[in-house]
């Protein structure tokens, strides 16, 4: 475990692998089987099951959306109180969390169930693909209590400096989904469905995991009792702090409903499968960049709590430097092998034309988006949510739905694929903007104290 200590006086980029490493490795190992699923289904059960599952995936946002604004936004405030030496603050925010996160997930549990095919059926299902998504999503509903609880409780371990076992909580749930798998899927023959159920299984297996280690002796934080009653402060505080990366879900949700339908008019079932593809390697690629935003969200949240500056600084250009270097890579692969990766998903020549193409197009702006990811999480970090929610929401929802409608009207498909890499670039300017505004005041900051520390120095030369 990473002392406090350490996070105050240790050494930036030895705190950022720390953090960082085992945040990447367990995203990416999550991502990983997420695309495995796609594999697994769009190779043994069809191209119209892939699309089924995609057609669910702003569903999975929209319970993302919910669990961010609680997990993450006590994360913040854990992490900060942490920095302040308010480790009883911080139990009551995260006893706190644990009861909203278990409401949120009853509530999203039969709120789903009961309105399945109407949420579906808006989302871009067709007659076509409905059965699939409907089988998939009903088993994610009717289990998103693991999910709730595994994805947000996560969020606390890391914040009080214990990135390893945040780390093993995804992995152990990755091991199983990609073990399990091809068993229900092909040997129990149970298609999409046995893809659901596994995924719910092992979101259980990681929601005990997490559970179990705040019980455990060794954990800096504790879950007690006392703390486990709403406190309409503490709600109010994770919520407001938790609203940038809810907007950003909730945002991404609705854009990719939008693009769901666009899709339907001008490609079909097929564009969406195609959709399913990009959006899969996209996942792959971005998890490390969000691996790295979720690492030096703890070092950032402690040193501004503790007004360290000039070390929240340095987190911020190395974590933006590392994100780009993945940028540039993935980049680089996906130009050059774009035609092998949709042959991985599946091998239909319509698919593989349409398919690369996507990929290319909606990948364009790549090399600028670690930028992006990690300067705008960066206002979560420091508890600052309004700057978080305008860059979340100037390209989701000011620039991208209307860019699908603008560019598909000119350009048809290739307009759909070509809005995300407009809007990305876009809102690469206006985050350069809130980040040097953000760097600069920190000079300030530091030239006045500085000054302030010089006059102090002369009086008391002047008195001896």
């Amino acid at each position: 475990m990473v002392s406090t200590k350490q996070l105050e006086e240790g050494k930036i980029t030895s705190l950022i692998m720390r953090f960082s490493g085992p945040a990447i490795v367990g995203m990416m190992v999550t991502s990983i089987y997420n695309v495995v699923d796609r594999i697994y289904i769009g190779q043994g059960v069809g191209t119209l099951a892939l699309a089924g599952v995609t057609v669910g995936f702003p569903v999975m946002l929209l319970i993302m959306a919910l669990t961010s604004l609680v997990g993450v936004g006590a994360t913040s405030l854990i992490s900060i109180r942490l920095g302040e030496k308010k480790k009883d603050e911080a139990e009551r925010i995260m006893g706190n969390a644990l009861v909203l996160l278990v409401i949120l997930a009853v509530v999203i549990s039969v709120l789903g169930l009961v309105f399945l095919d109407f949420l579906l059926l808006n989302f871009g299902a067709t007659e076509q693909t409905l059965p699939y998504a409907r089988e998939y999503m009903r088993i994610i509903f009717a289990g998103i209590i693991f999910q709730v609880i595994s994805l947000g409780v996560n969020n606390f371990i890391r914040a009080e400096g214990n990135p390893k076992t945040a780390m093993i909580t995804m992995v152990i749930g990755a091991i199983i989904n990609v073990v399990l798998d091809p068993v229900f899927i092909f040997g129990f023959n149970m298609g999409v469905g046995g893809a659901a159920l596994v995924t719910v299984f092992s979101q259980a297996v990681s929601t005990f995991w997490v559970l179990h280690y705040f019980f455990r002796d060794n954990s800096l934080l504790k879950f007690r009792r006392k703390n486990l009653r709403l406190r309409l402060y503490w709600v109010l505080n994770i919520v407001s702090v938790g609203l940038p990366a809810f907007f950003k879900q909730i945002s991404t949700s609705l854009s990719v409903v939008i693009l769901n339908n666009v899709l339907l008019k001008y490609g079909g079932d097929l564009a969406i499968s195609a959709f399913g593809v990009s959006h899969s390697v996209s996942t792959l690629l971005m998890m490390p960049i969000f691996g790295i935003s979720q690492g030096i969200q703890p070092i950032i949240g402690y040193n501004y709590g503790a007004k360290q500056f000039e070390r929240v600084k340095k987190t911020l250009y190395y974590g933006i430097a590392m994100a780009t270097v993945i940028c540039l890579a993935g980049f680089a692969g996906i130009s050059l092998f774009a035609k092998q990766l949709v042959l991985i998903f599946n091998s239909s020549p319509e698919l593989l034309v349409m398919g690369s193409k996507a990929l290319r197009i909606n990948h364009a702006m790549l090399p600028i988006l670690g930028f992006t990811i990690i300067g705008s999480n960066y206002f979560q970090a420091v508890g600052k949510p309004r700057q978080a929610v305008v860059l979340n929401l100037a390209r989701q929802v000011l620039l991208l739905i209307p860019l699908y409608f603008i560019l598909s009207h000119f350009f048809m498909l290739d307009g759909v694929w070509a809005a995300k890499p407009a809007a990305d670039g876009v809102t690469a300017l206006l985050t350069a903007g809130a980040v040097f505004l953000e760097v600069r005041c920190f000079n300030q900051t530091k030239a006045e104290a500085d000054s302030r520390h010089q006059r102090e120095q002369a009086k008391a030369c002047a008195g001896n």
